[in-house]
């Protein structure tokens, strides 16, 4: 099966390559709805033509939803999961469109993620070109809306997870070639120092100022870095008072908390509300507010997933080269299929960098390598 499949890709790789030109010349910001929806109108008439049945879940804001399902003989149900829109103004896929420098292939989403979402495609029909169908079914779900922080696609995310039994997520792989095999866990919370304003030159002794108080708060939530292994306190945004010659009244400051474990959150929240409920001003009261609607669950190492790590090392070895799993603070929507309890490893597309940028690249040679990879890995998750 090996020998073929890569014979495949090889033999198909030019098509491959016309088809990223394609994807990328879309002007998918995920906030210009029909660029997204051409994406995905795209990517519905091939897997329609490939057998999969395809549901558009339209969305009066953003681009469309996608999901595809097909049977198979039995065994496991996989779930391929990408998305459709970038980060770049409408008018960046005009300006710079895809070319290929020496092994570089640059162009807007050319990593983050269209040369995913094809690694997908083409490894399904490297797989139909061999005959396999040892699966339970193969799910794949490509959403609209990755690139932002508001979202509605996670309901989707999280039901669609349920239905699988193991999931590979079409982000590039590192740089180096590792693939993700743990993300830590995002939330954002805002702490709220509320003090008492006055004249700052004729009586500032009347004065409680919301910004010195908030200050001697965050000079000590700062030393709550390191309080369990991997867990991060950063203060990203302050803001407080109106102007120069009034005791400030009000200030607040922004965090994001990260640790590698869900269970280290609820510790590092404890430990800063024990933090503001110390006198440092007094006179000044200080609050935290919690954005738990928005936070990023953790991708944690289980050992599901450390036997998936294994399979995709011998697969690469006997492919002629190594992968390691790496860990990763960052998050990515492998976070919310994780929290659903199904293993999942991140990072199955071709090589590459530099992503939000105008030097954003997959490598070219690793596209037939890394998407043999990503088939055979299915072919040998998708069997009882």
């Amino acid at each position: 099966m090996q020998a073929k499949i890569v014979a495949y890709l090889q033999d198909h790789l030019s098509e491959y390559l016309a088809d990223l030109r394609t994807l990328t010349a879309f002007e998918a910001g995920t906030l210009h709805k029909p660029g997204v929806d051409a994406v995905q109108s795209w990517m519905a008439e091939r897997l329609e033509a490939m057998g999969f049945t395809v549901e558009r879940l339209a969305q009066p804001v953003l681009g469309d939803n996608l999901l595809a399902r097909r049977q198979g003989t039995g065994g496991k149900r996989i779930l391929l999961l990408g998305h459709a829109d970038t980060v770049f103004p409408v008018g960046t896929a005009a300006a710079r469109p895809m070319r290929i420098d020496g092994n570089m292939i640059h162009g807007p989403g050319v990593c983050d993620m269209k040369g995913g979402l094809l690694a997908g495609l083409y490894a399904i029909r490297a797989l139909d070109a061999v005959g396999w169908r040892d699966y339970g079914a193969v799910h794949f779900l490509v959403v609209s809306d990755e690139e932002i922080h508001d979202r509605g696609s996670l309901p989707l995310i999280r039901q669609t997870a349920r239905m699988s039994d193991v999931a590979f997520t079409l982000e590039a792989a590192r740089a180096n070639g590792d693939i993700v095999t743990a993300r830590k866990t995002a939330v954002w919370c805002t702490v709220r120092v509320q003090g008492k304003a006055a004249h700052a030159g004729v009586e500032p002794e009347k004065g409680r100022s919301a910004i010195l108080a908030l200050l001697r708060h965050l000079l000590e939530i700062d030393k709550l870095n390191g309080l369990r292994p991997g867990v991060t306190v950063n203060i990203g945004r302050i803001e407080g008072g109106v102007q120069p010659n009034v005791v400030a009244e009000a200030a607040h400051a922004e965090l994001d908390l990260r640790a590698w474990r869900n269970a280290d959150i609820p510790v590092l929240l404890d430990a800063i509300r024990a933090q503001l409920a110390q006198p440092v001003l007094e006179g000044a009261t200080a609050t935290l507010e919690v954005k738990l609607d928005g936070a990023m669950p953790a991708m944690e190492r289980t050992p599901a997933v450390a036997a998936l790590e294994a399979t995709t090392q011998r697969i690469a070895a006997a492919l002629g080269f190594a992968v390691k799993g790496a860990s990763t603070g960052g998050a990515s929507d492998a976070s919310f299929v994780a929290a659903e309890g199904v293993p999942v490893l991140d990072g199955l597309g071709p090589i590459g960098g530099l992503d939000h940028s105008p030097d954003e690249y997959i490598e070219l040679d690793s596209i037939v390598p890394r998407t043999a990879l990503l088939a055979l890995l299915m072919a040998e998750s998708g069997k009882e």
